[in-house]
């Protein structure tokens, strides 16, 4: 009978080849070497058969797989390796910058790793198993699949980067483009990227404080080379986090210094326009005694005179200085 809600299985075998296991058929649990299970935790088939199956593992480790905890975290117990680390989705085989989370249970002999939703990290793992790549351990597979969590950040990072160079070019080039909208998203993606990988690197830091001479070679991950790798594309995140905010200000003050512009035109079109509605008004009353009342030219001297009034305010505005 087929294991319900499995997703991909590979048995590495004790010289590190990898074998793809067909999902449609048994699979023994019993085996020489290292089997990866990949469960789809989303069908509720998978989260019974896990429930009930014999994989040996911890009654803590089985809870922690089957839970909806989005707490990253990572623990041992009897020669057991459990934990919840975060991962970005895979939308029709490229990364969104939405965040999910990989469960695992990890043995000597066993990886059971459980996901919600579909994973950029460990389907590039599987790639790289079907291409071939050995695995000396249970904890190089481990390590295997946190390297392309980083790998795809770094990819998302570079995406970042460009980005923030289009918009640098579009703000100090006076482009007619409102960055602003880009700006926003990409200070929202620099910060789910730093909180997913702040995360992820403090629980390989305490991991790797951890007293681990008990458990066995196959079980030790490197955590803190992982947590060294990490630690700096979070650095580079930082930075890219930093200069969109800088960005952003930049664009604000560009953006206050056109409106303060908008408002200087306005004050002087207002000022022009002032001594001809003066005029305009003072002929528009209905008393005795206006002047050109009884020139036939009237209306030509009323008409020099708005026109010499506007170019008066003008010289005096100048000369004051309010028009450059």
């Amino acid at each position: 009978m087929s294991v319900p809600g499995l997703v991909w299985a590979f048995r590495i075998h004790s010289d590190g080849t990898p074998e793809s296991l067909p999902i449609d058929q048994p699979i023994a649990l019993s085996h020489d070497g290292l089997l990866w299970l990949h469960f789809n935790l989303a069908d509720a088939r998978a989260l019974q058969w896990l429930t009930a199956a014999n994989l040996q593992v911890p009654a803590l480790a089985r809870g922690l797989l089957l839970s909806k905890d989005t707490y990253q975290q990572l623990h041992t117990v009897d020669d057991c390796v459990y934990g919840v680390i975060s991962d970005l989705l895979r939308d029709v085989g490229e990364a969104t910058e939405d965040t999910g989370y990989l469960r695992f249970v990890m043995t000597e002999q066993i990886l059971v790793s459980g996901r919600h939703h579909a994973l950029c990290a460990v389907d590039a793992t599987r790639r790289a198993l079907e291409a071939g790549r050995r695995i000396e351990s249970a904890a190089a597979l481990m390590e295997t699949i946190v390297e392309h969590v980083a790998d795809t950040m770094d990819g998302i990072a570079d995406r970042v980067a460009q980005a923030l160079d289009e918009v640098e070019e579009q703000v100090l080039s006076d482009s007619a483009k409102d960055p602003r909208q880009t700006l926003g998203r990409l200070r929202r993606t620099c910060g789910r990227l730093h909180r997913q990988l702040s995360g992820l690197r403090i629980v390989f830091h305490r991991f790797e404080q951890k007293h681990l001479d008990d458990l066995k070679p196959a079980l030790r991950l490197r955590a803190g080379k992982l947590a060294q790798r990490l630690d700096g594309l979070d650095h580079t995140i930082v930075e890219m986090r930093e200069r969109s905010r800088l960005l952003q200000e930049e664009l604000h003050l560009k953006i206050e210094e056109q409106g303060n512009n908008n408002i200087r035109v306005l004050s002087v079109l207002t000022a022009l326009l002032m001594p001809p509605t003066l005029i305009t008004g003072i002929f528009g009353m209905n008393t005795k005694g206006l002047p050109f009342t009884d020139l036939e030219t009237a209306f030509l001297w009323a008409s020099l005179l708005l026109v010499l009034s506007s170019v008066a305010a003008y010289f005096i505005m100048k000369r004051i200085g309010i028009i450059r």
